[in-house]
Parts: structure tokens; sequence; C-alpha cells
């Protein structure tokens, strides 16, 4: 999971202008910081190659949280397999950590859900490359 953050304690900053990221490692028991990303301030209007960079560094989250995000920015982190996360206000990551932690735990919350199917039959499928088969 990603987070737009200044601080890398709240989710502070819109996707687009975003000077950093913090990243999480979540699973039904515990969150692990997988590491931070940093990039130079830039405004929220033009420049659109930034979505990209920012895009292509966030590949293999499941999500990204912000406090605001463009029809652009939506549409490419889509195709980019993120599930863009658009909060209200500035909230802090810990309790976020949480709620996500519970929803892969107890179910009912329809991307992460669809995440887990995806990821668990990929890694069946590779299982089953690795083990081999006879026809």
């Amino acid at each position: 999971m990603a987070f737009a953050s200044r601080d890398r304690t709240h989710v502070d900053q819109h996707f687009g202008a975003a000077e950093g990221f913090v990243l999480y490692a979540v699973d039904a028991e515990r969150a692990r910081l997988a590491g931070v990303l940093e990039f130079a301030p830039e405004s929220m209007d033009g420049n659109e190659s930034k979505l990209a960079q920012k895009i292509e560094a966030l590949k293999g989250c499941a999500a990204v949280y912000c406090l605001a995000v463009g029809g652009s920015a939506v549409r490419q982190l889509l195709a980019a397999d993120i599930q863009p996360m658009r909060l209200d206000a500035q909230s802090a990551i810990e309790p976020l950590l949480v709620s996500l932690r519970r929803a892969i735990s107890d179910g009912g919350v329809h991307w992460i859900e669809r995440r887990i199917n995806r990821d668990d039959a990929e890694d069946r499928f590779e299982r089953m490359a690795a083990e081999g088969w006879d026809e």
C-alpha cells in the first residue's frame, strides 16, 4: 500500500503533486514499512509526465491513498492495477493500516478481495508450473 505523505505519518498530499509516498506491506496480521519514495516538488497542473513517473514507482502496490487525484491519474493508476483511494481530509496512516488489516482478515471490501483472489490465483499457477505436471 502507498500513502501520499509529506510527513510520513499522515496522508496529506494530492497524488499528482505528492513529494513523497510511504509504502507498507500489509497482511491480516501486520503492516510493515516497506520503503519511502521521494519526488521533487511540482505544481498540481501541467507536467503530465510526473504521473507516469509516480505510477511506475508505485508498481506492485495494491492501492494508493491520497487527498485528491485527477481523472487522468485515476485512469492511469487503474490501468497499472493500482486502486486510487481519495480521502476527504488529512488522515493518520496508522488507523488506515489497522482498517486495511481488518478488511484483509474479515473481507467485505471488493477491491481488496479482488486483489487477494488474483494474487492467490497467480501464486497457485506459479506453484503448479514449478512442480510440473503430466498429461
